[in-house]
């Protein structure tokens, strides 16, 4: 019969490693939990955007998360999810993984936000917005 050795070093790499795949895990859904914005993709655009529209007013932040004018545009447009959160829809596009959506609308520069109502696309801006510009916008279509 043959002993298993078990190399403590091994053993404790492997825990090691768990606890940091466990503390990524826990890191994303608490960001998931924090953020209000929702997250919009080629299989819920429709739904999500342009049927909700007809309900409420749509705010869609186009981004990349390689674009220093998206990061400093993206606590902007969280800020305007949890201000606006029962009278319009707050969401972002990742123009990297939703090529589709990006194409369809013409995106050519990022951080592109666009305010939907009644299906259709009636506000577009390019660059970097205030949080009051935006809101402002929204509330014309309210």
């Amino acid at each position: 019969m043959k002993k298993l050795i078990i190399d403590q070093d091994f053993v404790f790499l492997c825990l090691n490693y768990q606890y940091v795949i466990i503390k990524e895990i826990i890191a994303e859904l608490i960001l998931r939990i924090k953020n209000m914005a929702k997250e919009f993709t080629d299989s819920n655009f429709n739904n999500e955007v342009i049927e909700a529209s007809k309900q409420k007013p749509v705010l869609v932040d186009f981004f990349a998360n390689w674009c220093n004018p998206c990061k400093m545009q993206g606590p902007i447009v969280e800020e305007i999810a949890k201000e606006m959160e029962n009278k319009a829809i707050v969401g972002k596009v990742d123009t990297e993984k939703e090529q589709a959506i990006a194409s369809q609308y013409g995106i050519s520069g990022i951080p592109t936000l666009m305010i939907f109502k009644d299906g259709k696309m009636v506000e577009n801006f390019v660059g970097l917005q205030s949080k009051e510009g935006l809101i402002e916008a929204i509330n014309k279509y309210l």
